[in-house]
């Protein structure tokens, strides 16, 4: 990810839990004609999930901060600097290319969802570092790759095999969001909708 903020430097680890979609060419939904959804997304972080990871951070003694928004572009292009600047204007924390559609398709699916958002450069705002490329995120990535790694392998040992349900709602999320009444429900796309929301459908 690209920091939007001095405290947040290349390196450290951001589990971030609100999202700035500015995305416009993705498929974001599994619905769509012949059978709509609505799931609830104002708080698109799985709480407990998140809660697993910072655990898992803090035993690996990787530096991570909690909380921040995530601004999630279009790309293959990075920022302009007005882009950067009215980035920051937001508040945001960082900003990146990826996470939607996952967190918004991860929601439909009621499947619980957490970002761990790797900070590799400053975008394009910060006078100091430059204009962010390739070669500079790849550097950042490779000496952190370690961390990423101990991080993902603490999480496999300790990952619970059980856990409650979602504070937020996450593993039900499409208990009420199935709008369109069952005799005007799409058979094909309900076909294709039964891996993901076969338990309301």
């Amino acid at each position: 990810m690209g920091s939007l903020k001095e405290e947040l430097p290349p390196g450290l680890f951001v589990l971030v839990d609100q999202f700035i979609d500015r995305t416009l060419a993705r498929e974001k939904s599994f619905f769509g004609t012949g059978c709509v959804g609505h799931v609830p997304f104002s708080h698109p972080i799985s709480p407990l999930l998140q809660d697993t990871v910072a655990a898992a951070l803090t035993a690996e003694n990787v530096p991570f901060t909690r909380g921040g928004t995530y601004v999630v572009m279009e790309g293959p292009q990075f920022s302009t600097l007005a882009e950067s600047w009215l980035y920051r204007s937001w508040s945001a924390s960082v900003i990146g290319m990826t996470n939607m559609p996952e967190a918004k398709l991860a929601r439909e699916a009621e499947i619980c969802y957490c970002t761990v958002a790797m900070v590799t450069d400053y975008d394009s705002w910060h006078e100091d570092h430059g204009t962010v490329d390739v070669a500079k995120v790849v550097k950042v990535m490779k000496a952190n790759s370690g961390n990423a790694k101990k991080l993902v392998s603490r999480l496999a040992k300790n990952f619970p095999r059980e856990h409650p349900p979602c504070p937020i709602g996450s593993d039900r999320a499409l208990e009420h969001a199935i709008m369109t009444a069952k005799e005007y429900r799409d058979p094909v796309l309900l076909k294709k909708l039964d891996a993901v929301a076969a338990r309301v459908l």
